[in-house]
Parts: structure tokens; sequence; C-alpha cells
């Protein structure tokens, strides 16, 4: 069994609270309280609710730069990387709809220096698809590339307010969609 952190459980409880109600609808005591602890212990872990709000966006947005590069570089061609891609970022999205509201919401309150991380980091996250968009089909220009990206993140990111199948079958579907909005042939 894996054994998270207090830093993580403070993390992914602050996610589900912030996408519920808001950042600015949760106090440092909400957070505190849904994890067990007084409000004022959470400043051993982070100086600020802001702070919790950076790391937790920051954090995340290295993992899918991290782990989608990873999975695209294991595969064996540009189709196989696309459909990497496709799957980890169908699976993130269905285990973390709580991040992928925060991130949408909560953007306008993230510091100034965390948000400029955060939009680097997306940036190369847009980036690794484009590039593989390019390799898949030659005939795109680069803005087509990051365009056909950003379109399947809007398709994928919707689950939080779409997920109303079992999650299989979510994810099924979304993958189809996500090939289809690629342009890759069914099954190929």
């Amino acid at each position: 069994m894996e054994t998270r952190s207090r830093r993580e459980q403070i993390l992914d409880t602050a996610a589900v609270l912030f996408a519920r109600r808001g950042f600015h609808g949760v106090s440092v005591s909400d957070i505190g309280a849904a994890c067990g602890v007084s409000g004022p212990a959470l400043y051993k872990h982070f100086p600020s609710k802001d702070s919790v709000l950076a790391e937790m966006l920051v954090s995340i947005s290295e993992r899918l730069l991290a782990d989608g590069g990873r999975r695209a570089a294991e595969a064996t061609d540009p189709v196989g990387a696309l459909r990497a891609l496709i799957d980890f970022h169908v699976d993130f999205a269905l285990a973390h709809p709580a991040l992928i509201v925060v991130q949408d919401r909560d953007w306008s309150s993230l510091p100034d220096d965390a948000r400029e991380i955060v939009r680097t980091l997306q940036r190369s996250y847009v980036d690794l698809w484009a590039a593989q968009c390019r390799e898949a089909d030659p005939s795109l220009g680069p803005a087509q590339a990051r365009a056909r990206a950003h379109a399947v993140f809007g398709l994928i990111n919707s689950t939080p307010h779409s997920a109303v199948l079992p999650p299989a079958e979510m994810a099924a579907l979304l993958r189809g969609m996500a090939d289809g909005a690629l342009g890759l042939a069914p099954g190929a």
C-alpha cells in the first residue's frame, strides 16, 4: 500500500475543496479540518494558502510534461506516441477531475511567479503533442498542430463536467473522440 505524505494529503484535499468551492471560498482552517489537523498546523507544510495552490498546479504541470514525454519517447512511431499521450491524458483527467477544475477556474489566483512556471510547462506539454501531430501528419504547420493539441485537451479536460458514463466507457469514448480530433485512423 502506498503511503502518502502529509503534504500530498494536504494538496489532494485542497484540490477537492478548491474544486467544490473555489480558491477564495476555502480557508486554511477548512483545509486543516478536512485533513484532520488545525488550520495553523498547515503552516508547518506550506507558508500560505497561495503556496498550496502554486505547488498543486506547478507539480501537476511538471508531472504531465515528464510522464507525457516519457510515454511519447517509449512509442515506436508518431501515431503510437499520440495514442500513448491520449491514453495518459484520459487516465489523468478521469482520475483527477478536481485538479482540472482548479486549473481552469483558479488560474488567476496563482501567484505571478507560479503562473509563469505553469504557463511555461503547459506550453512545453502542448509542444510535445504538436511535435507528435506533425510527425504523424507532416502536412500540418506548427499552428495547426498546436490547435489540434489544444482541441484535444479541451475535449479530454471536459470530463469534470461530462463524465456521466462509467469510467471505462468514458475512457473509451474520449480515446475514440481524441483519435478523431487528431485525424488518426481507427485502430491504426
